[in-house]
């Protein structure tokens, strides 16, 4: 699988049990609205294969938001609303399983950019929607790194509020 090559260089070293949608089923999705996305990542969720939830659904939210961005939809009227009902209730609890680990959640993220970069989305398409493109995976890059620099802050308030941490460090 080329994901996995793309991992290799990762800064931490990859646990590729969350690499298992196959590639035929994320081409499926490329192309579909965002949203499909979502649905995948719950389905996997409710599976057990939480892992593989985790990266389907930043690879989902990232495409939504550049989705929501290029077509000026973040008002109250087109997918805003959709998008903010799924954040909620498949975003929910896939974070809470994903933020137990905070360096396999990095490792998804990684991989959600990577896979974007390798596998251009067909519904948004990046050569006509450059500047969403880019500051959607800016910010997601950002958000990734906000993670890495809290993640001993994450891990106390996880532990405060009764939640699993299941890595140390």
């Amino acid at each position: 699988m080329q994901r996995r090559a793309l991992l290799a260089g990762l800064p931490f070293a990859p646990s590729l049990a969350w690499a298992r949608p196959s590639d035929a089923a994320l081409e499926r999705l490329n192309g579909q609205h965002p949203a499909a996305y979502y649905a995948e990542a719950a389905r996997l969720l409710s599976a057990g294969e939480r892992d593989d939830a985790v990266f389907v659904f930043y690879l989902g939210q990232l495409r939504f938001r550049t989705h929501l961005m290029a077509r000026n939809q973040r008002g109250p009227g087109g997918d805003a609303p959709l998008f903010g009902s799924l954040s909620e209730s498949v975003g929910r609890p896939v974070n809470e399983y994903a933020f137990g680990d905070i360096p396999a959640l990095i490792q998804a993220i990684e991989a959600a950019l990577a896979h974007d970069r390798q596998a251009p989305d067909r519904f948004t398409p990046p050569p006509e929607f450059p500047d969403a493109s880019r500051r959607v995976r800016e910010g997601m890059a950002g958000f990734r790194d906000s993670i890495a620099g809290r993640a001993e802050e994450i891990r106390r308030q996880r532990q405060a509020n009764g939640l699993e941490n299941r890595t140390q460090k």
